[in-house]
């Protein structure tokens, strides 16, 4: 399986201002210390190979949106956030050179930096595709109708001329999609959102954001860590540190880095992606965090198998 990250903001879209922009200029300038480059491709070899990442790229600002690839010929992406955007014109260019036109979406809740893609997915207008929307939620279609009514955006839902069905699942039910196994979890969230984990041919990836880990409830806590057993790649809400998580912002239905290097810990996954980032901070401070949680994973490994700690941006692809 393959993963595209097209959207791993947290709560609302955040675009690049001119300062930080700027520094980011600058930093490099001085970094290259008055070198001179033949071309831009060695230029950006050059920014790679000694800038850091927060420097040369960015980890972007659209919210939710991550494609699993996989499926036999068919599209599979979890959440529609802003990043719903850009994933729509990319798989329709995938589509002119031949595949199919068939779209399987996983939302894990209803709020609205999980959906606000959709009125501008462009495969929704397309009366040749097919768009399978599944969810935990039984008022899946209820949420969608309800932010193109007219006091809201100006394409009502009904104008849409793809063919549209939404499928409820009950949680610990698995079923199948094109070849891939997928079971939802429910988490701890307002309204309730839904964990999924797609298994094929012995690999698992876990999307599990919007999720907040209470460490009064064991219990769920032990659901959770079963739920992440073995897996290849574990996607999960960090939008805060532990600090915010159990003080300023408990029960705002998010988790730390913290907590999500503990349960892939308990449960032996294999690889962990920092995901759902907080708005308001920058590049540099979503780099920090990242810094941070590779220390400590190394601190508390102890004699567990190392676990691969990865920060999710825009436009990142991670092979399982």
């Amino acid at each position: 399986m393959l993963v595209r990250f097209w959207g791993t903001r947290g709560s609302l879209p955040v675009a690049p201002q001119a300062l930080p922009v700027q520094a980011k200029i600058a930093r490099a300038l001085v970094a290259a210390g008055g070198r001179t480059f033949a071309d831009e491709a060695e230029a950006a070899a050059f920014a790679e190979a000694n800038l850091d990442f927060a420097t040369y790229g960015s980890y972007g600002g659209a919210t939710s949106c991550v494609e699993i690839e996989g499926g036999d010929d068919v599209f599979m992406v979890c959440d529609l956030g802003s990043g719903a955007r850009e994933f729509g014109v990319n798989s329709l260019r995938r589509c002119a050179k031949g595949h199919a036109r068939t779209w399987h979406i996983f939302l894990s809740h209803m709020h609205w930096d999980h959906i606000m893609g959709f009125p501008f997915f462009g495969p929704a207008f397309d009366p040749a595709a097919t768009l399978i929307i599944h969810a935990g939620h039984p008022d899946a279609e209820a949420a969608l109708r309800r932010q193109q009514e007219e006091i809201s955006f100006p394409v009502p839902f009904d104008w849409l001329k793809a063919k549209i069905s939404f499928v409820t699942h009950g949680r610990n039910e698995p079923f199948e999609v094109a070849g891939v196994t997928v079971t939802l979890i429910r988490q701890h969230h307002s309204h309730e959102s839904y964990g999924f984990q797609f298994q094929r041919d012995g690999r698992s990836v876990i999307y599990s954001t919007d999720s907040e880990h209470k460490l009064d409830n064991m219990e769920a806590e032990a659901a959770f860590e079963a739920f992440f057993a073995g897996a290849d790649l574990v996607i999960c809400d960090t939008m805060y540190s532990l600090g915010d998580s159990v003080s300023l912002k408990q029960d705002w239905g998010h988790s730390s880095n913290i907590v999500a290097v503990d349960l892939c810990h308990a449960a032996e996954a294999k690889r962990l992606a920092l995901f759902h980032h907080e708005p308001s901070y920058t590049d540099e401070d979503i780099q920090r965090m990242h810094a941070e949680t590779v220390r400590y994973e190394e601190l508390v490994r102890g004699d567990r198998p190392a676990l691969e700690v990865l920060c999710a941006y825009d436009g990142l692809e991670v092979t399982v």
